[in-house]
This record gives C-alpha cells, structure tokens and sequence, in this order.
C-alpha cells in the first residue's frame, strides 16, 4: 500500500502555507476596507452575509464533527505535572483532578461549595448547583478522588471547595492559565483548555462502555444531540485507528 513520501509531504504542506498567505492577505484587505468604512460587529455581520449571498455560497449539507480531545496518557501527564508545580501546594493537582474526573465546566466549577461535596457513603458524589441554564445535577466521584477531597477540606463544610489565598473562589481565568502551565511543563504541545478536559473524560467514557444516555446525563446536556458527538467521534477515531493499522 502506497505511503506518503517526504516530498509529496513537503508539496502539501507547501500547498497549505500558500493557501494561508493568500488568506491572510484577503483578512488584511477586509479589516482596511471595514476600518475606513467604519463598521461596527453588526455592521460587519451584515456585510459577510451579503457578500455570501451575492457570491452564492452556502454552508456544507453536513459538516465534520470532531471533537478534540487529551488521550489517557496525556491526561496522566497533565494531572501529574500540575501536582509536580507547586510540591507544597498539592492542591494544583487535586484541582484539575476533580475537573478531569467530573466533567463539570470551568463555569460550574469555579462555583462549588464545600457543602456540595457528600463525601459520605458507598458513592460519594458532587451537587453541582450552578449548572448550565439554572439547571442542577449530581455527579459521581471515584472513592479515591473522594478520599484527597476528605483530606483537602480537613473537616471544613462551608467556604469554596477551592479557595485563593485570599479565601476567595478562583475565577475561571485563574484555572485556565493553571492549565496551560501544567500543559507547557508536561511538555504536551497541542492547546490545552478547560473544556477540553471535559471533551475528554467524556470521550474515555464513552470509549470504555458508558451508554450515551448515560453520558447524557453525566455531562448535563439537555439536548441529546450534544452529546451524540462523542458518538460521532468515537467512530471516527476507530476508522483513524483502522487507516493506520493498513497505512
């Protein structure tokens, strides 16, 4: 089976640095023309979608979806380098634990409670109470996480769950350049973000057997249809899988 050579590598790529200059040149034309016409967002709105009708241009009937994701190795690297940061403050590392583990967006995250920890009991678990869309739900902890969250609060049942040090809540910002650092030490070189943490966990369990209703309602989705992607994902990863094993 024919395999791509270095030189029809290096006429790809060379294809693609074309492609981008000459789009980075119709971006720079636009803003001059937008600036001297003095265009505000609605304004500019208004123009690619007349410009789109004018050119005849219509979205593709069905686009590809993928959704990105940190493989389990990556994800390992990522938590143990946030735990390597700052060795007299673990807590960097029990941060993104629970973040991974959870699924919860940064929104929600940076919003729990001490009290919404019910570390108690066979499955512990966590009250999200600032879920999307004024919605709340229940998540299920692992009994090892469970256990570094016991220790983390030492008896404490008020406050955030996380606190500055200045006993405030970290904001979302905060966490996501908690991320990138952890990133940069692991020495993972893709764009790693808060989100991304949760297209992952997601991912793994999907992969591992979690029916997709099930998922649904772990990740909080209302709609079904979000949470089909992973689906959508998962069988484009097998076909990516199945093209390198005959590549």
């Amino acid at each position: 089976m024919e395999s791509a050579t270095p030189l029809k590598l290096a006429e790809v790529r060379g294809k693609k640095a074309r492609a981008n200059s000459e789009l980075e040149a119709v971006i720079r034309e636009t803003a001059r023309l937008w600036r001297k016409a003095h265009l505000d967002y609605d304004g500019s709105k208004y123009v690619v979608e007349r410009v789109r009708r004018l050119m005849e241009l219509s979205p593709p009937t069905k686009r590809r979806r993928v959704v990105e994701r940190l493989s389990p190795e990556e994800v390992e690297r990522l938590l143990q380098a946030a735990y390597r940061m700052n060795p007299r403050k673990p807590v960097f590392g029990l941060m993104l634990k629970t973040l991974f583990y959870t699924g919860v967006r940064v929104s929600e995250f940076v919003h729990l409670r001490a009290q919404d920890i019910h570390l108690d009991g066979e499955a512990p678990y966590i009250y999200v109470h600032k879920a999307k869309k004024d919605s709340v739900r229940y998540v299920p902890i692992l009994p090892a996480l469970a256990q570094e969250l016991r220790v983390h609060l030492a008896g404490r049942t008020r406050g955030h769950l996380f606190e500055s040090n200045r006993h405030d809540r970290y904001s979302a910002r905060a966490i996501q350049k908690l991320i990138q650092q952890a990133a940069q030490v692991s020495g993972i070189e893709k764009r790693v973000y808060p989100h991304l943490l949760r297209h992952s966990v997601a991912q793994t369990l999907l992969d591992r057997g979690m029916p997709l209703e099930q998922l649904q309602k772990f990740l909080g989705h209302q709609d079904p249809k979000t949470t089909q992607i992973y689906a959508e994902s998962s069988l484009e990863q097998v076909a990516e899988s199945y093209r390198r094993v005959w590549g």
